[in-house]
């Protein structure tokens, strides 16, 4: 992936930088937001129309664990088409490098004409390159289509993080209402929720790019805003179901 306006490549920047551990930031927070967020809104929601903590709870894991299994469903999914993507289109290059090298050759001249390069240099980048068709094949996947090669299970590995970490996640909103009763575990419930989307928002932006009290914020006001609906849903269905 590339940059596109604010849009930063987290995976490939800590995979560069801080290696495979680091690299499963994005989907560790991509599960766990989501997890959090969505179970926030419903426990909330619940408690609003029923104010039965047992409901609450047993709402709140069935949201946890079919969320759970969702997300790391869609993870590798999503992983597993994007690489089928590459595979596909691996080969479409490597059947016109054979079949129209002429072709293919004048678009690596153009990609090295358009980052300033003329005259006998260019001649001499652009017949390196082509005089290996390993390294053409690969210059024309990750210069000219801007595509980077899926490592083998990164499908199962995407799908078992994001998986956990939206358990980890629900997990967050539920607990006040293991140990306490309906009307104090709404307001420890948001308390710890919206403190832990501050603390991984800050976090995320403290390894990756941005202000750590911006980016928390907003990862908070982004969970206020689901509270806010999930308990204006529950209320409403509340004051209509009575």
């Amino acid at each position: 992936m590339a940059k596109n306006g604010r849009y930063f490549d987290l995976e490939g920047h800590l995979k560069k930088e801080h290696g495979g551990l680091a690299a499963s930031l994005r989907e560790f927070i991509l599960g766990w937001q989501d997890g959090l967020v969505n179970v926030l809104g419903i426990v909330l929601g619940v408690a609003a129309a029923t104010h039965d903590g047992r409901i609450v709870v047993i709402a709140g894991l069935a949201a946890t664990f079919a969320e759970s299994v969702s997300m790391a469903a869609v993870a590798y999914t999503s992983t597993k088409a994007e690489s089928d993507y590459y595979q596909s289109q691996l080969e479409k290059e490597r059947e016109w490098i054979e079949r129209r090298p002429k072709d293919e050759r004048a678009e690596v001249r153009e990609v090295y004409y358009r980052k300033g390069f003329r005259g006998k240099l260019l001649d001499q980048i652009v017949g390196k390159i082509t005089s290996d068709k390993n390294v053409w094949l690969d210059f024309m996947m990750t210069e000219e289509l801007r595509l980077e090669p899926v490592p083998a299970g990164k499908p199962v590995r995407d799908a078992g993080v994001v998986g956990v970490s939206a358990v980890i996640g629900s997990l967050i909103p539920l607990a006040a209402f293991f140990v306490w009763p309906v009307a104090s575990a709404v307001p420890a419930s948001v308390a710890v929720s919206l403190l832990s989307l501050f603390v991984v928002g800050a976090f995320k932006a403290k390894k990756t790019v941005g202000s750590p009290v911006r980016e928390g914020l907003e990862m908070m006001v982004v969970g206020g805003l689901a509270a806010v609906v999930g308990y204006a849903v529950g209320a409403a269905a509340g004051v209509v179901l009575s």
